[in-house]
């Protein structure tokens, strides 16, 4: 039997990691670091070679041994570190620091990756000895940056030939309807292959595949400097081993990655194949350098997992790059359901408001999925959460355009982050609530300079003024910064409850993230939502889905076919989807009395549209005979569109089987005891509405089960604050019977 270990769940963010780590015996420990693998610290004290530093908690003895750092805000070298006394808070450097001062913001740099960072940290191991054997499961936008940012491998496309300017043509749409002139981006491909050989569209041959024709263009890939290939051919979906082929050609000239479509996305659709094959290729080798980097520092008998934008996760050996561009907003999804449910709640609209973006999305019991989502530019054909996203984090960068004020779609990021980081970072929505008095600068985890943040309000000011001839009250600035982004917010949780059919104030919002609790009341105000629900580990919520989440898989097939003719061979297709997600989870290592079908979805539509309706089958068979797959059809078919169309013909789209580990209930929160009245810690200056007032400050770890205050206040804790706003009140429920607490947060208790 395998002994107990840590688990660790690491989530890398555009701007911060955050981890949770729970014990063998039980304790959890949690952290959260740059996604810049750095710390910051704020310099107390010099003397010799060395310095004094507070900010940086219990770091174990050594752990900074090694790393570099420099002076925020100024062009400094960076010096190494030799030694870190944690009991005297002094760090011994290589060689003079005698710039630095007492005061002084420094940046301390690790050479690890940031999730191997931030679980030292949260296990307080010394780095000389290691982390202990643990099972990590990870996500990252590691995949998602490189790919808006253009930095994944040099990259061959291989097509049939005839069809080498596909992807440049594209479908023809127009992203502008007004645009005189149309500038597509470039595609991901640095050079692309006609391939001789040809398959019909019921997949059986008219002309053999020619590799030898090619022979000289595959063989000089890599002396040119490629290392990844995207093989996708005409018909492939249909019949793989003209794919298969090339594809073993192109691993024998040293192709260090190959993806072929028929492996990836075996549908119907040669664009969006295309498409989803090249990302995959432009990406694999990135994310597969990043994962040997993790699993490099870790001991061998260590296991990883990877999360899936679908919110399930899956073995390095299996992850693809395709299926993980969401998996940090997977992880917050599903660690909000998680606290729903520990609520009772199942209706929830879930609001992750991290430093770079915002990410929204529907929680009915399970997460909504898609089969086709967008990443950028590029189009993917893989299941994921539904997720929309906006640039509204509290790193976005709030600007003003010559014409009117502006927030996003621009970051600080990590480095250098906001204005108040002291790093000399641009004015952001982190300023913004600081200088309302929304954050206490006592509380945040990163040393704040408040004074950074008003003087680069006082620059924009003077730019507002320069281009309108009058400058604006710093309160306005600072008002309509927030208008914007809480409408903006709003607008996103629109597209995913309105547009779908569903009305948001039936829901209640779980807001999560760094920053979502200061936005949820005005958010919730502008939707008519009554309830929110700030969880347990609210800042670190994305970590906690990660070790809720379980191993999964998708099963899918296309059909295309009339509803009536595909009756009879429904159940065979459903139970044979089913065999092959169970057995992916068998050979991940899940026994099958822990696995179970979770979910059976049919794809209808009316013969001659192009868009199909979802349907969530129940496991009895009746449930999927024709008769009463139109009905439940044209029930939700109302619920989308408010109308059905004269009898038409359905016909039956596609087929998905999810298939995933089983899981213990979370269990449901104890009974709180009467009302109890907290005590607040102290008083804060802040603005509410039109005013500036003195609020109370309450610690959320001081706050028992059955606490209630009203609004306006502050909820402080390690990663976060929760602004009550006024008409608001507080209800504090426990959690699993521990002394933590989710915060009940209502209109006009």
């Amino acid at each position: 039997m395998t002994a107990a270990r840590w688990k660790v769940s690491a989530d890398t963010g555009g701007t911060f990691t955050d981890c949770l780590a729970l014990s063998p015996d039980g304790e959890v420990c949690r952290s959260k670091v740059l996604s810049s693998s750095a710390l910051r610290a704020r310099v107390t004290a010099t003397g010799g070679d060395g310095l004094e530093l507070e900010g940086l908690g219990e770091l174990a003895s050594s752990l900074l041994d090694g790393w570099t750092l420099r002076r925020l805000g100024g062009d400094d070298e960076w010096v190494s570190a030799a030694s870190w006394d944690r009991d005297a808070r002094r760090l011994e450097l290589a060689r003079s620091g005698s710039a630095m001062l007492p005061g002084d913001l420094v940046e301390l740099r690790c050479p690890e990756e940031a999730p191997i960072l931030a679980a030292v940290v949260a296990l307080g191991v010394r780095w000389e000895d290691g982390l202990p054997p643990l099972d990590l499961r990870l996500a990252t936008t590691l995949g998602t940056n490189a790919l808006l940012e253009r930095r994944g491998a040099k990259t061959a496309l291989f097509l049939t030939a005839g069809f080498g300017d596909l992807l440049r043509i594209g479908d023809q749409s127009r992203p502008d309807l007004f645009a005189l002139e149309i500038v597509r981006p470039e595609p991901l491909y640095e050079a692309v292959v006609e391939v001789p050989g040809r398959l019909d569209a019921g997949g059986d041959e008219l002309r053999p595949l020619d590799a030898e024709a090619i022979r000289d263009r595959i063989d000089g890939l890599r002396a040119a400097g490629f290392e990844s290939a995207a093989v996708c051919l005409l018909h492939a979906h249909r019949n793989g081993e003209h794919e298969a082929r090339l594809a073993d050609r192109l691993r024998s000239a040293g192709l260090p990655h190959v993806s072929v479509s028929h492996e990836l996305s075996p549908l119907q659709g040669y664009l969006n194949r295309a498409r989803t094959t090249l990302v995959d290729a432009y990406l694999a080798p990135v994310l597969g350098r990043y994962l040997e980097r993790i699993r490099s520092a870790l001991s061998a008998a260590s296991r990883i997992l990877v999360m899936t934008s679908a919110g399930g996760l899956t073995g390095v050996e299996t992850f693809r790059a395709k299926d993980g561009l969401l998996s940090g907003p997977a992880g917050g999804v599903v660690g909000a359901g998680r606290a729903g449910e520990r609520s009772g709640l199942s209706r929830l609209l879930t609001f992750d408001m991290g430093g770079t973006s915002t990410d929204v999305a529907r929680w009915h019991g399970q997460a909504s999925l898609v089969f086709e989502h967008r990443v950028g530019d590029a189009l993917l054909l893989a299941p994921a959460v539904d997720v929309e996203t906006v640039a509204a984090g509290g790193g976005s960068v709030c600007w003003f355009d010559g014409d009117r004020i502006r927030v996003g779609p621009e970051s600080g990021g990590a480095s250098p982050g906001p204005a108040c980081y002291g790093a000399g970072g641009p004015l952001t929505l982190t300023d913004v609530n600081l200088l309302r008095g929304w954050i206490d600068p006592g509380s945040f985890r990163v040393p704040l300079v408040p004074e950074a943040s008003s003087a680069a309000l006082g620059r924009l000011r003077g730019e507002v003024e320069r281009a309108t001839g009058s400058a604006p009250r710093q309160e306005e600035l600072l008002d309509g910064f927030r208008r914007i982004a809480d409408e903006r917010m709003a607008e996103a949780i629109r597209r995913v409850s309105v547009r779908r059919g569903f009305d948001p104030r039936e829901h209640v919002l779980v807001a999560f993230g760094g920053a979502g609790g200061q936005h949820a009341c005005a958010v919730a105000e502008i939707l008519g939502i009554d309830e929110i629900l700030v969880p347990e580990d609210a800042g670190l919520l994305s970590a906690v889905g990660l070790g809720a989440a379980r191993i999964e898989r998708v099963a899918g097939q296309q059909l295309l076919a009339p509803l009536l003719e595909a009756e009879a061979e429904l159940p065979a297709r459903l139970e044979g989807l089913a065999a092959e997600a169970l057995a992916f989870l068998e050979r991940e290592g899940v026994p099958r009395s822990r696995a179970t079908v979770a979910r059976r979805l049919a794809f209808l539509r009316y013969a001659g549209q192009d868009e199909s309706v979802e349907l969530e089958l129940e496991e009895s068979r009746e449930s999927w005979r024709a008769s009463s797959l139109r009905a439940l059809f044209e029930e939700r078919y109302r619920e989308l569109y408010g109308y059905l169309p004269p009898e038409r013909q359905l016909e039956l789209v596609a087929l998905r089987v999810v298939a995933r580990e089983r899981a213990a209930s979370p269990g449901a929160s104890p009974p709180a005891p009467d009302s109890l009245v907290p005590q607040a810690v102290g008083a804060h200056r802040a603005r509410f509405g039109s005013t500036w007032r003195d609020i109370p400050v309450f610690d959320r770890e001081t706050l028992l089960p059955g606490s209630r205050l009203a609004g306006p206040a502050l909820v402080r804790e390690a990663h976060g604050t929760t602004v009550v706003g006024e008409g608001w009140g507080v209800r504090v429920t426990g959690t699993d019977g521990r002394a933590t607490t989710d915060l009940h947060v209502t209109r006009n208790p």
